[in-house]
């Protein structure tokens, strides 16, 4: 796994400036909110479009996090495996110092990042959606499961622990 360091001098990770400090929160805290509104609004009418804003609700979201919590923005190259590498490493890192808050400990961990991880798989299938009755009906039961049993439980998540910190 690589390191902040890695990221950074790979042009992948950032620290936030002091310019930016308090539009970049901001930003993230108004897209993660639209796209999980977007996400609920369009899962009857267009499943796949569901699925695929409730993933960058997550994402956002999960943007959101290191940049309140450790000052960090992820920069366009690889943003979404980025993202997924930032965050274990801040989690992994933080351990230590919040185990009181982690108990479950690494298990919890995995649960967040996995969670991540599996959206992003779900928004890669869902742009194949070809729009049969069939098919607009697997994406319609995908698309409530996946809001009801990843997007909301990984920004419940991800908000109570960084309210925790």
């Amino acid at each position: 796994m690589p390191t902040i360091e890695d990221l950074i001098r790979d042009e992948k990770v950032s620290r936030i400036s002091e310019f930016e400090k308090p539009r970049y929160p901001n930003f993230y805290d108004l897209t993660f909110r639209d796209d999980l509104r977007v996400c609920e609004l369009l899962a009857s009418e267009h499943p796949r479009w569901s699925i695929i804003s409730g993933y960058y609700a997550m994402h956002e979201a999960t943007k959101l996090f290191l940049a309140k919590n450790f000052g960090y923005k992820v920069l366009d190259k690889d943003v979404h495996s980025t993202t997924i590498n930032l965050l274990s490493i801040v989690l992994r890192e933080s351990h230590e110092d919040i185990v009181e808050l982690f108990e479950s400990g690494y298990g919890e961990y995995k649960a967040l990042v996995g969670e991540l991880y599996g959206a992003r798989e779900e928004r890669r299938k869902a742009q194949y959606y070809t729009g049969t009755d069939f098919t607009r009906a697997l994406f319609f039961k995908k698309a409530q499961q996946f809001h009801d049993q990843k997007v909301v439980p990984y920004i419940e998540k991800i908000s109570l622990l960084g309210d925790a910190l």
